[in-house]
């Protein structure tokens, strides 16, 4: 079900909500840089890595909590969350995959469920609606991501701290990749009950 916000929202910009969750998508290309170093003959960098990676996931429930606490939601703050989340995903996804730490399949299990919600958000957009809103198990899919991609690059070594990270990573992937498509499903209902319901005569 949909997570229902009954808090004042605000168009305020510079807001420490939105500030954290701008820092969040300036982090995005620096991470990226980090982890591909290594494939262009630069140093290993995976513990800066995982140093901004942590930092996103700890802005990220700070950005929330705060805006609720100090009542600055925003409208900005709506798109500049969710946003920040796919663009950590979609880097990661992007760095690990080119170092073949995740699997090509994987890769392509979570893009295709951000291709089908693009196309659900072009039909609300058609319909006259606004992108939907992060529910709950989204936000909980996304946590488990953001848990699963640190722990697998951290599997990319030898010991036993890598074998104990890729096995919980994998863990946290799994559940991570079932959530994320549960929430997709639920927003094509969601969006499937907005059309009918406009195309039923008054």
């Amino acid at each position: 079900m949909e997570v229902q916000e009954t808090r004042v929202q605000t168009d305020r910009v510079l807001t420490i909500p939105n500030i954290l969750s701008m820092a969040r998508l300036v982090g995005v290309p620096v991470f990226l840089w980090l982890i591909l170093r290594p494939e262009f003959g630069g140093p290993q960098s995976d513990g800066w890595a995982l140093l901004i990676l942590a930092l996103s996931g700890v802005s990220d429930y700070l950005d929330g909590k705060l805006a609720r606490r100090w009542n600055q939601i925003s409208s900005l703050g709506r798109l500049l969350d969710p946003a920040a989340d796919r663009l950590y995903i979609l880097s990661t996804l992007v760095g690990l995959t080119w170092r073949e730490i995740l699997p090509l399949w994987l890769t392509a299990v979570l893009l295709a469920r951000e291709l089908v919600l693009l196309v659900m958000v072009g039909i609300l957009r058609r319909h006259g609606y606004p992108p939907p809103q992060v529910n709950f198990l989204g936000k909980a899919a996304t946590f488990n991501l953001m848990y699963a991609f640190p722990l697998l690059l951290l599997s990319d070594g030898s010991g036993w701290i890598s074998s104990l990270a890729a096995i919980f990573g994998w863990a946290f992937a799994g559940w991570g990749t079932t959530l994320y498509w549960w929430a997709g499903v639920l927003y094509v209902v969601q969006v499937r009950r907005l059309v009918r319901a406009d195309a039923m005569p008054d």
